[in-house]
């Protein structure tokens, strides 16, 4: 009887015994060893999680910093964090380049005209998945202000249906650039003053019937940027901010404005002021009369 129950769990817990000792000896040798830096690279970075470095979040940077990536890629830190980061690593102190977001859209209510009536869900996402949105430019903004929600430090409003940045404010975090489904805002050097404020595709006649505003591909910005920093491919055209040197010859000779300044301010719309209405004299009944209201 004793038999029964004794061989049973002798099998049991010899099994177990053999498999954590097999568990023991496989967590030994064959453990990915985790490198000490990566917390102390993880606390210097500041935990927004934006993507504006171009990674998936501030652990998948920190990690990429580990395996060689610049320590100064992080816009929300700043120098600051830049410079934690070089010291934890051991390596020179790189340059901090800032950056803050652009619209590459620059039409208004007034220079695009609606391709439908769109009463969906007030939403870029949506609105994108239904023929890619309610203007005939389908690269254009959307205007519901996706990139506005996603914004944590007020720095883009939508202005006449059209997101603009208010490049005072703009931490470069990129978490604008993630939200908008045009794929339509960049990140861009703070140092440089000058971008295409379009991304239509199409053919130039095709772009000023929908877009007053337009980059109609004519090549004249092409030709005349005297560093080479500015090309037309696909109808559209495009700076290499790399050796852009922000003369702003190609915003003079853009002839549809579609170049424009970085520095653009925002227009504010100030409330109409409201007007006094006339006090009217009281009407006396009839038989009686009532006297005039003082004067103040």
């Amino acid at each position: 009887m004793l038999n029964d129950y004794l061989l049973p769990v002798l099998v049991v817990g010899g099994t177990g015994l053999v498999g954590g000792v097999m568990l023991s000896i496989a967590a030994k040798y064959m453990s990915v060893k985790k490198d000490e830096r990566f917390d102390k690279v993880r606390e210097c970075l500041p935990g927004a999680n934006c993507g504006g470095c171009g990674y998936a979040g501030c652990d998948d940077y920190a990690q990429k910093i580990l395996e060689g990536a610049p320590c100064n890629l992080c816009n929300p830190g700043g120098p600051e964090t830049a410079a934690k980061l070089a010291a934890v690593m051991g390596v020179e102190e790189e340059e901090f380049v800032p950056k803050y977001a652009v619209v590459h859209c620059g039409k208004n209510c007034e220079h695009t005209p609606l391709g439908m009536d769109y009463q969906g869900v007030p939403s870029c996402e949506a609105a994108s998945g239904y023929f890619g949105g309610k203007y005939a430019c389908k690269y254009s903004c959307l205007g519901f202000g996706d990139c506005v929600l996603a914004c944590e430090y007020d720095a883009i409003h939508v202005v006449n249906g059209t997101a603009v940045v208010d490049k005072s404010k703009c931490s470069g975090c990129g978490q604008c650039v993630k939200a908008c489904p045009k794929h339509i805002i960049e990140l861009v050097p703070c140092s440089k003053n000058y971008y295409v404020a379009c991304s239509s595709k199409d053919k130039g006649p095709v772009t000023r019937k929908n877009c007053e505003v337009g980059c109609i591909a004519c090549k004249k910005c092409e030709r005349t940027c005297p560093e080479g920093a500015i090309t037309v491919t696909d109808f559209l055209s495009h700076i290499d901010y790399s050796k852009c040197v922000s003369c702003g010859k190609c915003m003079e000779v853009c002839p549809t404005g579609a170049i424009r300044s970085c520095f653009t301010a925002i227009p504010v719309e100030e409330p109409a002021a409201e007007e006094e209405s006339p006090v009217e004299p009281p009407v006396a009944p009839a038989g009686k009369t009532v006297d005039p209201p003082e004067e103040t």
